[in-house]
Parts: structure tokens; C-alpha cells; sequence
């Protein structure tokens, strides 16, 4: 079966269109192949041979300055795209986490206006999750605890307040 191997991730063809690797470097055509034959030469031998060492140091040395400039800005990219789905996903974290989270925000926005951090405190945070303004959820009649286990999964504590009742 023919494929076009620009399509083909694993291809030089593919990396290089993509981006991927030097396209354009001296150092590239030293790997050419020249099918001039060439009377043997101690001389010219020791001249190639430190030729090469010293061109694919030059190589390697580019690539690595290549591939440094092309992942410049992956940390910020990762670390704004956790945040997006921690902030997406806010409602599975625990309770103490969230309450860690608010207070963080609220001492990065106290830095961020030039305010002591001290002066802001753990009850303060959770005023601000609460939010007064805003209508709480009405619980309904009868709950259902229920425990996250560290291996995965959840296991059922019956309904919530009540406890196990002997039943005689």
C-alpha cells in the first residue's frame, strides 16, 4: 500500500514539513552521499575524520538550540491548561482542597494589590466560596454518604447523621 510520507508522522519528510527538525543546514549536506571514488589518502583520511567529529558536534549543538527554542513556552502552555481543567473540574476536588484553592487566590490577588498577605485568612476564604448572595442548593430529604477509596472506587455508609440502627 502507498502512502505519501509527509502524512506519515514517523517519516524525515513528515518532520521536516512539520517543523520538526532543521530543514535548512549546512551541516546536513556533510551526510550526503558522493559516488566520486577517491585514491586513498592517510592524510585525507585524518582530515575527514576530524571533519566529521567536529560537524556532527556542530550538529548536535544546533538541534539542541533547535529543539530548546520549539518547547519554549510548553510550561506555561501545561500549567495554564491544568489550571483550566482543575477549574473546570472544581466540583470533584474535596472540600479542603477547595477551601486551599480559595485561599490561595485570595493571597496571589492580595500580592497582586500590594496587600500583606497575613491579613487574609482561612475563614475569610471560605466567606468568599460560599458567596452570601447566592442561593445554596436545598438538600435533599435523605442523603446518602458515601466514602472515596484510595485504590478507587466508593463505598456506600448508609444515610447521613443516622448512623447504623440496631433494629430489635
Amino acid at each position: 500500500m502507498k502512502r505519501n510520507p509527509r502524512k506519515l508522522k514517523w517519516t524525515k519528510a513528515f518532520r521536516k514539513a512539520a517543523g520538526k527538525e532543521l530543514t535548512v543546514d549546512s551541516t546536513l549536506t556533510f551526510a550526503a552521499r558522493r559516488n566520486v571514488p577517491v585514491r586513498y589518502n592517510r592524510d585525507l583520511v585524518a582530515t575527514t575524520l576530524k571533519a566529521m567529529s567536529r560537524v556532527s558536534d556542530v550538529r548536535a549543538r544546533r538541534e539542541r538550540a533547535f529543539y530548546k527554542n520549539r518547547m519554549r513556552g510548553n510550561k506555561e502552555r501545561t500549567k495554564a491548561e491544568d489550571r483550566k481543567l482543575v477549574e473546570e473540574n472544581e466540583h470533584l476536588l474535596p472540600k479542603e482542597m477547595k477551601v486551599q484553592m480559595a485561599h490561595d487566590a485570595a493571597v496571589a490577588e492580595a500580592e497582586s494589590m500590594e496587600v500583606e498577605p497575613a491579613v487574609v485568612s482561612r475563614e475569610e476564604t471560605l466567606v468568599q466560596v460560599r458567596q452570601p448572595g447566592l442561593k445554596q442548593k436545598q438538600k435533599p430529604k435523605q442523603t446518602v454518604r458515601k466514602r472515596l477509596l484510595v485504590g478507587g472506587g466508593v463505598e456506600d455508609e448508609g444515610p447521613a447523621g443516622g448512623g447504623d440502627m440496631d433494629v430489635d
